[in-house]
């Protein structure tokens, strides 16, 4: 398209063959160069096969040199009979490997600004396609949908990740080993954010990037309250935004449960105002604390997925995002009621699209979600996937689902009102089972409950 309209993509192939020529006459720079610069970003094609071939050798640590590269792309099937010639050009033109990184800087730019290009001609397609009034002419598009399209665009941009498309299983190695690489010269410390909750962190190994996990129990539970610990401890953890979506609950409602769970005040006392000189300074104390942290909360009832990614993509620190409760969202479409359409489709639209956020923005995404009355049926209330209210969807999508139960919920004659378990329903990165906890009403929090520890190993 663009040589039809006479304009020539950006591109720089003095930049681009500097780049072949210094990882051939330095090898030692290659390590620098692949964390720098991917395949996708060279223009000209003969240039990205001998970039992916070397980057193929690097991976499986071979040696590198014009010989051996040649080599390789008889075996890749990429060699030309000008091949041999060409390389011995990379290496003329290049004197050195010490400027590399800025002509890695160079080609990233120039493939920036094709994908935005591309980017820009999809979003201009879907504007005019609505233009077409005949009558066998394309389906109109929503606004609110072209928006969402060139905001995910635009982010992905930012991030400087592509959305989608395939990648080299070398370059997933790469990736996969500096993880663990990591991992290990941190003496075994929580790959994922910490949720306050030793017990729970040792069986999840904390909130994965890019995980969707479901909080789920009947109303009154504490499902909110356990949600708002996690939040704290994440944003204290961290030092990253924390955003809590609160469908349910003001944000007066949410502070004031976090300030009385942070300062050990009873909450009626907070409500009531009637506090004695000791729990004043408790509260400017615990006051101080959460003022330290950035944690920001949107309250509205009427929130779909596509606005909590919108807001959500405009954070540049973002950690963990919090949402309460899954039902209570609008699908997109829907506007204010759910009319029209299913409600456990849209449900299970939602918890998908929620899925794909999670993924999208990097960061864990914790869903509170209701129980229907199934498990009260029963003698054992303890819940079970299939007690999650209105769609199976949930637990599909969901990477790990969390159960909470207290048996003093049901009888508050039994033996001990405030234990509690989180029931690990489902877990994509490891076992499941029980996490014992105590549930302190006063100060609406969770904690770990340290009687029950080793009794059952976590």
């Amino acid at each position: 398209m663009d040589e039809l309209l006479g304009r020539q993509a950006p591109y720089s192939a003095e930049a681009e063959r500097a780049i072949l020529g210094a990882m051939l006459i330095d090898p030692a720079c290659i390590a620098d160069v692949v964390g720098s610069v991917r395949s996708g970003d060279f223009y000209i094609d003969g240039n990205r096969d001998i970039f992916e071939t070397m980057y193929a050798m690097f991976g499986m640590g071979s040696r590198i040199d014009p010989v051996l590269v040649l080599d390789e792309m008889k075996s890749r099937g990429v060699w030309k009979e000008t091949s041999a010639q060409y390389l011995k050009e990379l290496m003329d033109v290049t004197p050195t490997a010490a400027n590399v990184l800025q002509y890695c800087a160079v080609v990233r730019d120039r493939a920036l600004l094709r994908a935005l290009g591309t980017a820009a001609g999809e979003i201009t397609d879907l504007v005019y396609q609505n233009g077409s009034t005949g009558r066998d002419g394309p389906e109109l598009v929503r606004p609110q949908d072209v928006l969402e399209l060139a905001e995910k665009r635009i982010y992905a941009l930012r991030k400087q990740s592509a959305s989608g498309g395939l990648m080299p299983m070398t370059q997933v190695l790469l990736d996969v080993l500096s993880q663990i690489s990591q991992a290990a010269a941190g003496g075994g410390q929580l790959p994922g954010i910490t949720t306050g909750l030793a017990d729970l962190d040792a069986v999840l190994q904390g909130l994965s990037a890019g995980n969707l996990v479901v909080i789920a129990s009947r109303p009154g539970m504490g499902k909110t309250s356990i949600a708002l610990n996690i939040a704290a401890a994440a944003a204290k953890s961290t030092g990253k935004t924390v955003a809590i979506f609160s469908l349910e609950m003001s944000r007066q409602e949410l502070v004031m449960r976090m300030l009385s769970s942070e300062s050990h005040i009873d909450l009626e006392s907070l409500n009531l105002g009637r506090l004695s000189a000791d729990e004043w300074k408790r509260l400017n104390d615990a006051a101080g604390v959460l003022s330290t942290v950035d944690i920001r909360v949107d309250d509205n009832p009427t929130m779909t997925v596509a606005e909590l990614a919108s807001q959500c993509r405009r954070i540049d620190n973002l950690g963990l995002v919090v949402v309460d409760y899954l039902q209570l969202m609008q699908s997109a479409g829907s506007g204010n009621s759910w009319a029209d359409e299913s409600r456990t489709q849209a449900v299970a639209d939602i918890s998908r699209m929620m899925k794909i956020t999670a993924k999208e923005l990097g960061v864990p995404i914790i869903c509170m979600s209701q129980l229907n009355r199934a498990n009260e049926a029963r003698k054992d209330k303890r819940p079970m996937l299939s007690d999650i209210r209105e769609s199976g969807a949930i637990e599909q999508d969901a990477d790990a689902v969390i159960g909470l139960h207290r048996e003093g919920y049901y009888e508050r004659e039994c033996e001990d009102p405030n234990a509690a378990e989180a029931i690990i329903l489902k877990n994509r990165h490891g076992r499941t089972g029980v996490v014992y906890l105590r549930w302190i009403p006063e100060y609406t929090t969770y904690v770990s409950d340290e009687r029950r520890h080793d009794e059952d190993g976590y």
